[in-house]
This record gives structure tokens, sequence and C-alpha cells, in this order.
């Protein structure tokens, strides 16, 4: 992750690879806003804007070379579109544009960004969005690729807060954050014969190695756990691969909790639907289906990073779909934790399976509320397209997982869950089905995890096509795994710790 300092100098005189500032949308044109910047500077761009055809729409990028009067090679204008009422940019606006701004200057060792914020939560935003744009993805590039597209290596963020405490302590959740998001887009974007069900808890003991004195403790159970369990769920849908399912529990227990949230998080490390196959075409994207474990990993991490004084157990149900010799089929029935029944109609609704082992798991370990996260249904892209997720169950959980996403600039819409939908899922020969009919899938989806929380209060997020970026890297996000959910998840547990 880039090495981030505040600076309170005039960034114009700062050395660096590249200056970024805003631009705007005024009813006289164009606008350059930024922190610290001097006047006559700003005049000479806001006079040069219009001939070189800088509207300031949000996420309008432009490069020009810097002239005499900036330190820095280059001067980078980022779009900031329209001010609000009160005269301030929205947080999530200031996020995508220092985000966007630095992520076009990947390869670039410095970069001073000087954007406008009021306030030292405003000062957050820009940080944050800086520090999402400072990433890639290099793994398996060769040095010279990687280097070119390595992100920005230092960064300095020009505020007049810069020797604020509360700055600071911006700063610091910033980076706690930008690197759970980080650690998350990894995960997902690793290679599936190098990410499996062991090998992910494996990554789980590694991210929390240094977590022990904060109250982080890791147990996994196997598959031959599993079976001895009774997590039909797991068992089924890991049969098919050489590579067995795990449960991974994650669990965060600071001295003082005032509140005990589950985080369940599907983690199926290759989907290529089972028996049920899926098409040749895009299944390579199926190694991000473990994309909800990843996301719930990771805000454990953060939440203990943070110190917050909330109790937090992760579930990661991990497990790869294969459809090998001993694959389970369709008309199979399976016995989840617990003993309810589920007939296995479609092998390619797999990760409600594994869901719900995991749910029950964390209801039987008592908790005040449960959030799941899951790359779930295609539905969810059908209903909701590629960039906002689905919310859904108990009415309070789901409007406090909206408010959370709403706060720290993510897009979840609230969806309902239609009692007459739970008629399609009546098997015939077990207590439930596994899928019901077409129409309402991602509805249907939480219809069925509803039926394994019991009275404890829950709200399910299905992911499937905000997780996975395949098309073009826009603002902070790049091309990949996003790592989306994070900052939701950890604006929810900050909400019940009163932070």
């Amino acid at each position: 992750m880039a090495d981030l300092t505040l600076t309170a100098k005039n960034p114009a005189r700062i050395a660096a690879d590249a200056l970024v500032v805003g631009t705007c949308l005024t009813s006289d044109g164009v606008a350059v806003v930024a922190d610290q910047l001097p006047a006559p500077l700003v005049e000479q761009i806001e006079t040069l804007a219009p001939r070189l055809g800088v509207t300031g729409a949000r996420q309008e990028i432009r490069t020009l070379p810097a002239g005499p009067d900036v330190a820095a090679d280059v001067l980078v204008l980022t779009g900031l579109g329209e001010r609000e009422p009160d005269g301030t940019f929205d947080r999530e606006v200031l996020r995508e544009s220092a985000g966007a701004a630095v992520r076009s200057l990947a390869g670039s060792a410095s970069v001073v960004v000087a954007l406008p914020a009021v306030d030292e939560a405003e000062l957050g935003a820009v940080v944050e969005g800086a520090l999402y744009g400072a990433y890639a993805y290099t793994t398996y590039r060769d040095a010279k690729a990687a280097a070119k597209q390595a992100p920005v290596g230092t960064l300095q963020v020009a505020t007049t807060f810069a020797r604020s405490a509360a700055a600071k302590a911006a700063v610091e959740r910033a980076e706690i954050l930008a690197a759970a998001v980080h650690g998350t887009r990894d995960l997902v974007n690793t290679a599936p014969n190098d990410l499996y069900p062991a090998s992910f808890a494996d990554a789980a003991k590694t991210a929390v190695k240094e977590l022990g004195a904060k109250g982080v403790k890791v147990t996994v159970l196997d598959d031959k756990q599993l079976a001895a369990g009774g997590y039909g769920g797991l068992t089924g849908v890991g049969q098919g691969s050489a590579r067995g399912p795990r449960l991974v529990k994650v669990a965060y227990t600071p001295a003082k909790a005032t509140s005990k949230v589950a985080l369940v998080g599907k983690g199926i490390t290759f989907d290529t639907g089972g028996i049920s196959i899926k098409p040749a075409a895009g299944m390579d994207a199926m190694k991000s289906d473990m994309a909800g474990a990843a996301a719930v990993l990771h805000t454990v991490v953060a939440a203990a990073r943070l110190g917050l004084p909330v109790a937090v157990t992760g579930y990661l149900c991990l497990a790869e779909n294969m459809p090998g010799g001993n694959a389970q089929r369709p008309g199979d029935v399976v016995a989840i934790r617990g003993g309810k029944t589920v007939e296995i109609l479609n092998t390619d609704a797999e990760g409600r399976l594994v869901m719900a082992d995991g749910l029950v798991s964390a209801v039987e370990d008592g908790h005040d509320v449960v959030l799941d996260i899951a790359t779930l249904t295609g539905a969810q892209m059908v209903a909701l397209g590629r960039r906002v997720s689905g919310v859904m169950g108990s009415d309070d959980v789901r409007d406090q997982v909206k408010a959370a996403a709403d706060t720290v600039g993510e897009q979840f819409w609230p969806m309902p869950l239609p009692d007459e939908l739970a008629e399609g899922l009546k098997s015939k020969v077990a207590d439930i089905a596994n899928v019901g009919e077409r129409w309402g899938g991602m509805l249907a989806a939480g219809i069925f995890l509803r039926s394994f929380v019991g009275d404890t209060p829950w709200a399910h997020l299905d992911i499937a096509g905000p997780a996975f970026n395949e098309k073009g890297a826009y603002g902070y996000t790049p091309a990949g795994g996003t790592g989306t959910g994070v900052r939701t998840m950890l604006g929810f547990l900050e909400s019940r710790a009163g932070v």
C-alpha cells in the first residue's frame, strides 16, 4: 500500500511526479478547487480550462504539463462535478475523484493530492479514495510489466488540518480500511489453482497473525470434521473436488464488547456449477465466487485493528464446486448443520448450501445480529446491475446496513422477501429445495437463507455483480476484485459501537 503523509506545505512547491487538483462545474464555467493552492495558479488553470476542453465533470481526468509555477512534473485535473447546495462536495465524490486521479498515475513514484476538504471527515474521504486508487494486482506479471502497472508509491495530501489529531485519526482509519479493501481484492484476484479451501484457511491465519494480542483467534474445521459435525451443505458441495471444504471461524473478542455480531461469507473458491455445469464462456470469473468470505475476513481484521468494542466472528464457508466423480447430483438430499434437509435441484445453486451451514453455526454460537454476504445470484445483476448490491432480511437490520452503506459510499439497495416465493422452495422429499421458480431469484435465495437463522436478527447482502469488475476500471475501482462489502460491514460494526 502507498506510504501516505499529510502536509501543510504549498502543494505547488512540492517536488513530485504529479500534483492532483480538483475541477468543478459552476454557473460561470469551470472552477479549480484545491487545498492550499496559490490563487494566481488557480486563475491560470481556470483560464486555460475551456481551451483544453476541461468540463469539471465527475471522474474526468486531464493531465497537463505542470509549467514553471509547479514543482511537480505534471498537473492532473480531476473532476468533482457540481457542489452540494451548502457549497461542499459529497464525500463519495471526493473519494472517487481522488481515487480516479491516483489510479491514472500508476507507475508514478510520488504524487501530491490537493483536493478540497472543509473538515477532517472530508479529508478522510480524500485519503480513502487516494489509497483505494493506489492499487494494482501484479502477482502473475513479469518484472517489467509489474513495474509499469505498479500503483503510486508515495502520497502526500495537502491540507490545512495536517497537524490536527482528528486528521491523524481519520488517516489511520483510512489506512486500515484501505488495507482491508486491498486484502479482499488480492484474494479475489488470486488464481483458483493457488486459492482453494485449505490455502484460503492458511491465508486467514496469516492475515490475523499479528492480532492475537487484540483478541483474534482462528479455528479451522476440515472436511473430516465437517462431515462428522453434520455440515452437509459444505460437505455436499465440496465432495466433487479433490480439495476438500473448510469452515474457518475468525473471532475478534475485545474485553468489553458492547455487542456480538456474526459475519458469514460465501467462499466458493471456484464454481464450475458442478454437475449442473456452467457455460464455458466467462467461467474464469468464477474465481471471484469467494468474494464474500474474503470481505468477511478482512472486515474482522479491520475491526480488530481499529479496536472496536464489538465482538465479531467471521464464518468463512469455503468449498470448491467441481463436477468430479463424487460430486453431488440433482436429486440428492443433504442435511444442513442442525438437521434440516435440502433437496438439490440444481448443483449450481451451491452458495446457499454452504451459507446455510455457516448461518446455523453462527446462530448456535449466539449473536445479537447476523449478516451474511455472498456473490449469490445472477438475478442480483438482472435486478440491480453490476454496481449496486442487494440487501434484504429483518427490516431493522436491513435498514441499518443500508444506512451504513450510504455513509461509507457503497451502493446497496433494500429488497423485499415476499412470502409467496417460499412456495417455490417446497420440496416433495425434503424440508426445502435449493432453488425455486426463475422469477425473483435473488429474493428466493434470501428466503432460503432466512429459514436457517430462526429468530436472530439478520440481513443478507448479495454482491454478485459488484464484487468483481469485468469491465474497465472507474473511479477508485480497478478491474477484477473490488473489495465490495468491506466498508459497509465495517460501517455497520462502527454504528453498533457508537463510533
